[in-house]
């Protein structure tokens, strides 16, 4: 059996660990409530934009915000891997990754990944990928403008991330850009405002109103995609930290009660040592 002193450095070691991850437990609960508002919010402004854009498009098709001077489009998809930038989020980005390679095409798709994660599970895998950008640390103003021109250079772009569907469940996903950036407008409810070259005056005109608009709401979508796998991976940490703090408090009760058997083993032992002492003081003083 262990000294007590041992086990009693063991126990204090993981009572440590018991308040570590009850902490980052807290922090990621708070983060998911932050950003849930962020994504309402942003969702209301799109809303906004959807009413106009919708009213002056030409024509129905998605143009990424591409205008005249952009050059000649990549006959290639585009695809984007939005990952952790830690590794503290159990298994859902290699998840994400796996999903992604079954359907991955080098010859036909290029890959540009955001968090750091993403990037070692790449490498293992020794799969190429073209850009990498840093998960953005903070959950307002995130600049996703150098994406968006990378957008516009492709046919299309697919977008894998992680859902937030509970905080107990999240979920891996694929999307098309165009779809994501229609079915978020379609949910906006409709306005009367007509808004057509009859009743305002474009500059420098409409085409040009038309593309600034598609790149407003690429922004947008973009940024709520990566806001979304945020919430799901601060709701997957949650989960780990609150199953890392079970396992901890676990092993804390037990080496608390190992302890107490080691101090009453000590305990035990000093008084045979007394009842000895005395049997061999008493057959000394007999004889």
């Amino acid at each position: 059996m262990r000294r007590a002193n041992e086990v009693a450095e063991e126990e204090a070691s993981m009572a440590t660990l018991v308040g570590l991850t009850s902490i980052f437990e807290g922090l990621a609960s708070m983060r998911i409530a932050q950003i849930k508002d962020k994504v309402l919010q942003s969702t209301k402004f799109y809303h906004e934009l959807w009413s106009i854009y919708t009213q002056i498009r030409v024509n129905q098709v998605f143009s990424f915000g591409r205008d005249k001077s952009d050059k000649k489009v990549v006959d290639k998809d585009l695809i984007i891997i939005i990952t952790a930038e830690g590794s503290f989020n159990g298994d859902i980005d290699q998840k994400l990754i796996r999903m992604m390679l079954k359907n991955y095409d080098k010859e036909k798709q290029d890959i540009i990944v955001i968090g750091h994660h993403g990037v070692i599970q790449l490498v293992q895998a020794r799969v190429h990928f073209d850009k990498y950008y840093k998960m953005p640390s903070r959950d307002t103003d995130i600049n996703v403008m150098p994406l968006v021109e990378e957008i516009k250079k492709y046919k299309s772009t697919q977008v894998y991330y992680t859902e937030y569907i509970s905080l107990m469940v999240q979920d891996v996903k694929r999307i098309d850009l165009s779809r994501a950036v229609n079915e978020i407008g379609k949910s906006a409810s409709k306005k009367e405002d007509i808004i057509n070259e009859k009743t305002y005056i474009f500059e420098p005109s409409t085409f040009a109103v038309v593309a600034h608009l598609e790149r407003s709401m690429m922004q947008i979508t973009v940024s709520q995609l990566i806001l979304e796998s945020k919430l799901a991976q601060y709701a997957s940490r949650f989960q780990a930290m609150r199953s890392a703090h079970e396992r901890s408090d676990e092993i804390k009760s037990g080496l608390h009660l190992e302890y107490n058997r080691a101090k009453r083993a000590v305990k035990d032992e000093r008084l045979k040592e007394i009842v000895n002492g005395m049997k061999k003081a008493r057959q000394g003083s007999a004889g």
